[in-house]
């Protein structure tokens, strides 16, 4: 009895130093936005809840990795309406200590010939068996930074060129900085969630000590997920040379060579082993975008428990026991009577007119509503919207009231 109960007590001594020891973490995922919950505002939309997702699902698997991003203390923005319903956008403002625990560790970077102090708060997103997967949110919001690098933290996808360019060299040099300070030594993947942290690889570069592109591919994988041109992070190299110091400034151009500037989605497909777009159809554009053939494609998923309806919450726990420890399991879903699937999603259907009733005063007919696709930018609300009608078919759906899901981006 005692022996099994030594055992026992050896066994879970094991399992918390490998759940807590950072050397036996070997894969980073960086994004420069992560959507975990509502009250840590920072994100703004689909790339930020995918990444959300991504490491709330790795925490239920118990996959050994950590996540890094910024820390924005003023948010994307809070949506409000005028009188005649036109978006307002208005600060974020909340209080990371309520959701967040301080570092004590310090790393230094040097942007636009200036020290900068980065430090790091840590998000412990616990899984659905009790594993713990850390999430870092860089800070230069303190002193002794100048007051300019202290508002570098502040807005996600606010200001200029150059302050979106010090952002990206934040999460890329000063995020690997920040994990190699907390003792991630042994790291054999660096994940890129879109091309915003590529400046990773010349930190990668710089900690190897000599120039060897392979060994840098070696350790990255990327994710793209814009496909359009004009979607892509690009810096001109008269941006560059005014930001960077004199070192980091000579192995970019090295790595970019003959270019103008550095375009983030180039810097990561040219320096990943790997690279993914987020469908298959969105895989061949972005090869025929890049005249390459090597990107692959796995299509975006969700985390169930966090996106699922009370509803069909019930009808899986009905159906499909088991289902929140093995979400393999849902593909079992196909089996559930189909009148039970509608009578559910009804069900969630009204609870969404009762919401739009009680904030909007506005009462729509389920037979009626057509919803569009959630919507980022305002030209594709106002096509939508403003759509002229051509048959009497499109008459009938421009009547139809709309429901827009989305903030509308301010850009």
């Amino acid at each position: 009895m005692i022996q099994r109960l030594h055992r026992s007590d050896l066994g879970n001594s094991l399992r918390t130093l490998m759940e807590n020891d950072p050397a036996f973490r070997p894969v980073a995922y960086f994004s420069m936005e992560v959507g975990l919950k509502e009250s840590i505002p920072t994100y703004s939309g689909g790339l930020g809840v995918l990444a959300g997702d991504i490491l709330k699902s790795a925490a239920d698997l118990g996959v050994p990795m950590a996540g890094v991003t910024l820390l924005y203390r003023k948010g994307y923005f809070v949506q409000e309406f005028n009188q005649d319903d036109w978006q307002k956008e208005k600060p974020v403002v909340w209080d990371p200590t309520k959701e967040l625990t301080l570092l004590p560790n310090t790393v230094s970077i040097t942007i636009q010939g200036r020290e900068i102090q980065v430090r790091a708060w840590v998000y412990e997103c616990i899984g659905a068996t009790g594993y713990p997967l850390p999430i870092y949110f860089l800070d230069t919001d303190f002193e002794p930074n100048h007051p300019d690098d202290r508002k570098l933290c502040w807005y996600l996808y606010g200001g200029d060129n150059r302050y979106r360019l010090c952002q990206e060299f934040i999460l890329g040099v000063g995020g690997l900085r920040m994990l190699r300070a907390l003792g991630y030594m042994n790291i054999d993947t660096f994940h890129l969630n879109e091309g915003h942290a590529g400046f990773l690889t010349l930190e990668l570069m710089r900690e190897l000590g000599y120039y060897d592109p392979d060994r840098i591919r070696e350790q990255v994988v990327f994710t793209t997920h814009t496909p359009v041109p004009a979607g892509h992070d690009y810096f001109e190299f008269g941006l560059i040379d005014q930001v960077f110091p004199p070192d980091a400034l000579s192995t970019i151009k090295r790595m970019m060579p003959n270019m103008p500037g550095v375009s983030m989605t180039e810097l990561g497909l040219r320096y990943s082993r790997y690279v993914n777009g987020v469908a298959k159809k969105h895989a061949e554009v972005s090869n025929a975008m890049f005249k390459m053939e090597t990107v692959d494609w796995i299509t975006n998923g969700i985390h169930p428990t966090t996106w699922i309806s009370s509803g069909m919450r019930k009808l899986y726990n009905k159906h499909i026991p088991g289902w929140e420890l093995d979400p393999g399991r849902l593909v079992q879903a196909l089996t559930i009577p189909k009148e039970e699937i509608w009578a559910a999603h009804q069900a969630s259907k009204l609870r969404l007119f009762a919401r739009i009733l009680e904030t909007n005063g506005v009462q729509l007919d389920p037979n009626v509503l057509r919803l569009c696709e959630k919507s980022s930018y305002l030209q594709e609300s106002r096509f939508i919207i403003d759509g002229r009608s051509k048959t009497q078919e499109d008459r009938r759906r421009k009547e139809s009231p709309v429901c827009v899901c989305r903030k509308i981006s301010p850009a």
